[in-house]
């Protein structure tokens, strides 16, 4: 019989009991789930700098009179009658937990409903863009829309909110200026992690509020004393520009504007026209579509990008440069080029364009002060053709823009590339609005 032991697992328990070792395996799991949480949030609260006592609750009650109700409220010192009335108005939620004292209520959303309270006087969707929607692209904003008002009690059922079907993407609570204790907030993600917010109670100088994304689940913790009273509001998406999340644009053409735009549309009818953008954006277009200026289009761009939409058109943007122009789902991107390389027989390669007049190079450290010459523009011109470009001339695009005179600026943004000397150059890139016209 061989003397050899064999090979037991409990040594390894034993190994993983060392209490050395549990704690850090203990911290790895904590800064994962903190790494975690930093990563995806998907709650937030705060406070209205507000005083409670002027804010006031405008209500309609279930016969047809107007009533108001004055805040800060305790109802276990003074039970306003307005709130006896405004309680008598409410619905009951359908209770989950089985029986409950008292059953929590909502206000009917056919009955009028105003508060002194306004969510755009205050920084509120600011903290929640900033927290819940960071990566929000530019051009677009957050507007919240009053949802409903809803009464928990003392000795309230846990009730689990249905999530709404409208086009929000998250809510706003804001918790009134009435005394309570108890009725803890618990907001559950998605992905099943939970945030529970205790709150003030209604008590002190500020009124609370906890925003969440429209996929979570909420509900309020059963109340011991007093009442919790909320507003709830619903965050939604608008945009200047037509393309984004949820396309909603919040500005409209003139009539005056598509009355000069229509028989231009008219007399191109079976064209591809194109527009130069006006104004600067600060891309570099080595780096991202010409489509993803959409969102930030600014004046007189915005403006016509919307008209076109309203006829139903589907405008493209579009790198140009040198009477060339790039493709909708083409970047402006140079390969660097070595002096050994068969296009780099020049010496020099200063800052150019190849469109029109040339603009004098820009002076600096690793910048050229010579003017180009015919070989500079042809390698520069080879570039061109090699990261995709084609002539325009060689495509079924006109530039509208060069029938007339064109009155105004053209929009430039500037691709850096390394020239054959080892130099950085910059090629001066127009954006063009190119829209078919069945």
């Amino acid at each position: 019989m061989s003397g050899k032991v064999p090979f037991s697992p409990s040594k390894q328990r034993r190994r993983g009991s060392d209490p050395e070792y549990d704690s850090q395996a203990t911290y790895r799991a904590a800064l994962a789930a903190l790494v975690s949480a930093k990563s995806r949030p998907f709650a937030v609260s705060g406070r209205v700098p507000m005083d409670p006592g002027n804010l006031t609750l405008f209500f309609r009650s279930k016969s047809g009179i107007s009533h108001s109700l004055d805040f800060p409220i305790d109802v276990d010192v003074d039970m306003p009658p307005a709130l006896d009335v405004l309680i008598a108005s409410c619905m009951p939620h359908p209770s989950a937990s089985g029986y409950a004292e008292n059953e929590t209520l909502y206000y009917p959303p056919n009955l009028r409903l105003t508060a002194t309270l306004e969510l755009a006087n205050h920084p509120i969707l600011e903290a929640v863009r900033n927290t819940l929607f960071p990566a929000l692209p530019v051009g677009h904003y957050l507007t919240a829309v009053r949802d409903k008002l809803e009464i928990w009690p003392k000795g309230n059922g846990i009730t689990v909110q249905t999530r709404p079907l409208d086009n929000r993407v998250a809510t706003v609570l804001v918790t009134l200026p009435v005394k309570f204790r108890g009725g803890s907030l618990i907001v559950r993600s998605g992905d099943g992690m939970e945030e529970k917010f205790y709150g003030r109670g209604g008590k002190g100088a500020d009124l609370e509020w906890a925003a969440f994304l429209a996929d979570c689940d909420y509900e309020i913790q059963p109340v011991r004393s007093g009442c919790r009273i909320t507003i709830s509001y619903a965050v939604q998406v608008k945009s200047f520009g037509p393309a984004g999340l949820q396309p909603d644009p919040l500005i409209t053409p003139s009539d005056q504007f598509l009355d000069l735009l229509s028989p231009v549309l008219n007399m191109s009818r079976g064209r591809r026209i194109a527009f130069y953008l006006t104004g600067e954006y600060g891309v570099n277009p080595g780096e991202v579509l010409a489509e993803s200026l959409v969102p930030n289009l600014k004046g007189g761009d915005s403006i016509l990008y919307h008209a076109l939409k309203l006829y139903k058109l589907s405008p493209e943007l579009r790198w140009t440069a040198g009477g060339y122009v790039w493709a909708v789902d083409q970047t402006v991107e140079f390969a660097n080029e070595t002096a050994d390389s068969p296009t780099a027989s020049v010496a020099r390669q200063p800052l150019s364009v190849l469109s029109g007049a040339r603009l004098p190079p820009i002076r600096g450290p690793f910048s050229s002060a010579s003017e180009p010459g015919e070989d500079e523009a042809d390698d520069l011109r080879q570039r061109v053709v090699k990261s995709g470009a084609v002539p325009i001339t060689e495509t079924d695009i006109a530039i509208v823009s060069d029938i007339v005179t064109f009155p105004g600026l053209i929009a430039k943004e500037r691709v850096p590339f390394v020239s054959a000397m080892g130099e950085i150059e910059k090629l001066v890139v127009n954006v063009l609005m190119v829209v078919y016209v069945p």
